[in-house]
């Protein structure tokens, strides 16, 4: 038996009331989203919080909380009664219940991503075999699901794609085994490097088929397709780079886009591209364009 202590709080007193923790002997600490919110990591290493995080905080089932819950409701980190609570887990065999969250998802008519614990439903479909890890995109998440349903309708027969942003290459993947003859996968991230790389053998890629680089390392080239599942923020920074990246006619696939982000995403990528109608869903959208000449 343990005990789980969760509080909700401003990221900027995360710090504080982790060492406060840490002091009272909790065995572990995690946080998490506590309200939806995206974040960018500007610098590989770096670890940015949500404005608004949930502080998980596990202790021994022995463990007397009692001077720690007076200290946090005295103090200004806990602001309210309800963003402090206490809950009794029971042990477990820990990678069973999390391997339990994860099942084969479907997108499109033809393509599934499964883990590799699990058979896959179909097995004449297009299968990517992958297990959440370190890096961004298991499927999960609705910008990923946007993007993996684009490109399984995509005609991606000898194209050649480009995944900026690749986390843990499951798009690069996807281009692959959906037709494209090569992908460049490119990520700030040495750790989504080696992942998207190693998911690569996971999937029986034939070698160079994905070649994964980080920015600086990208060669010049001019690609069929683009994708990049990011941020709003980085995907303004980067349209002149992407529009150089693009042959005419090519087609660009953004995601990790608010809905209310989407009228700036519009007015600058249109200088380059003719855009289609955005796809939203659960307020995240996909947009996406045709190069001009």
């Amino acid at each position: 038996m343990w005990q789980q202590l969760k509080i909700q709080l401003e990221s900027e007193d995360c710090a504080s009331l982790e060492q406060l923790l840490l002091e009272h002997g909790a065995l572990s600490i995690s946080y998490l989203d506590a309200e939806d919110q995206p974040i960018f990591q500007k610098e590989p290493g770096s670890t940015p919080l949500w404005k608004n995080t949930c502080l998980l905080s596990l202790f021994d089932e022995s463990a007397n909380l009692k001077g720690l819950l007076n200290n946090l409701r005295h103090n200004c980190l806990v602001k309210n009664p309800g963003e402090l609570s206490i809950e009794i887990l029971e042990d477990q065999e820990w990678e069973r219940s999390w391997m339990a969250d994860f099942h084969p998802m479907q997108f499109g008519q033809r393509l599934w991503i499964c883990p590799s614990w699990q058979t896959p439903p179909d097995p004449n479909a297009v299968n990517i075999i992958l297990d959440p890890g370190l890096a961004f995109g298991s499927g999960t998440h609705t910008t990923t699901s946007l993007c993996l349903r684009w490109l399984e309708q995509a005609p991606l027969n000898a194209a050649a794609v480009v995944d900026y942003g690749c986390g843990s290459g499951i798009l690069a993947i996807a281009a692959a085994l959906l037709g494209a003859d090569k992908v460049h996968a490119v990520d700030n991230d040495p750790q989504a490097i080696a992942a998207t790389i190693d998911n690569g053998y996971r999937n029986s890629i034939p070698e160079g088929v994905i070649t994964a680089y980080l920015p600086e390392a990208l060669p010049s080239l001019q690609a069929d397709i683009l994708v990049a599942n990011i941020l709003a923020e980085p995907l303004l920074d980067l349209s002149a780079k992407f529009s150089q990246l693009i042959k005419p006619g090519g087609r660009i696939v953004l995601s990790g886009v608010l809905e209310e982000q989407l009228a700036s995403l519009v007015a600058c990528y249109s200088h380059w591209f003719d855009l289609d109608n955005p796809v939203i869903e659960q307020q995240w959208s996909l947009l996406s364009g045709t190069r001009k000449a």
